[in-house]
């Protein structure tokens, strides 16, 4: 594979492209600096494997994404990142196709590694329901403050909504609709949905922002708009969040309770699709992961409700 001093693509023709496609990320697709920065590594990695078969983006074949996925695999690389990159390029081939630059899409019939059947680690509920309580006695205690109020209405709405770490410190006051038991998210690609949320996350946040994040921003000169803040009245860090979530538990961390979110509620009987708007996810296929515990699920159900599976249960007994 060759090196990436040598450059990538012929004549540097690849180099103009990732530009160009760059560029479309960010304004057509509304895309972050970091995640365009993800994939234009990803894609630049394609090209310089391309580049050793005198081939370029553009020109690149089936059997060169074949190709590129077994020499990832011959080097360690986990599927789900090698699930990621080959979700990268089929974006990028999808662009050229649309735009009239190639005639055929090189990752059609390519197999997408099965990173979905390795459930992402979760927290058990009685760990979620332990850590909750704490929060939750120290902003009932006669020592609660704005700290003790803010965490607990933190970490109720992390377990709730299963918000990812950087939408939650990305919270505005006005974000929050308590009267429809809600809260708008601005997710990845500044796309924006509508998070429901339970009673005792409604109850934290309404004593939280009442009581608590007056007295953390009392400080303040002019407005704060964020809804999470320090006690100094300032917009709270993802680092704080992890913080929380460690000195709470050892094993969780604000990404664990996310999947935890998803995982109880598919084991408790929701869909698919339902996990799927509550966590953001533009493709169906990265809420798979989940799948099993779904099917699972079904088949429970199946064997409680079937009239001919309660009547083979009955033969066994």
């Amino acid at each position: 594979m060759p090196s990436a001093k040598s450059g990538i693509g012929s004549g540097g023709s690849d180099v103009g492209l990732l530009r160009e496609y760059a560029t479309h990320l960010r304004v057509e697709k509304g895309l972050r600096p970091l995640s365009v920065e993800a994939y234009q590594r990803d894609l630049e990695s394609f090209a310089e494997f391309v580049e050793g078969v005198a081939r370029t983006l553009v020109s690149a074949r089936q059997e060169d994404v074949a190709g590129f996925m077994r020499h990832l695999r011959e080097h360690a690389i986990e599927s789900r990142s090698i699930a990621r990159k080959l979700s990268c390029l089929r974006g990028f081939y999808r662009w050229l196709l649309k735009d009239k630059r190639i005639t055929h899409d090189p990752t059609v019939n390519i197999e997408s590694p099965s990173s979905w059947k390795v459930l992402p680690k979760s927290l058990a509920e009685g760990d979620v329901r332990e850590m909750l309580e704490r929060t939750g006695a120290a902003a009932r205690g006669d020592a609660a403050d704005g700290v003790s109020l803010r965490d607990h209405a933190m970490m109720e709405l992390l377990y709730a909504g299963g918000l990812r770490v950087g939408e939650i410190v990305g919270l505005h006051v006005e974000d929050l609709r308590l009267e429809s038991a809600s809260v708008q998210v601005r997710g990845k690609g500044d796309k924006e949905r509508i998070v429901p949320l339970h009673a005792k996350a409604v109850a934290a946040l309404e004593m939280y922002v009442k009581r608590g994040r007056g007295e953390l921003v009392r400080s303040v000169h002019g407005v704060q708009r964020a809804l999470f803040v320090s006690v100094r009245g300032k917009a709270l860090t993802a680092q704080t969040v992890w913080r929380l979530v460690k000195g709470l538990n050892s094993q969780a961390s604000p990404h664990k309770l996310r999947h935890s979110c998803a995982t109880h509620m598919v084991e408790h009987g929701a869909d698919l699709r339902t996990v799927q708007t509550l966590l953001g996810h533009a493709d169906i296929a990265t809420t798979q992961v989940y799948t099993h515990l779904a099917i699972d699920r079904l088949k429970t159900v199946h064997r409680m409700h079937h009239p001919r599976a309660k009547r083979r249960e009955m033969v066994k007994a």
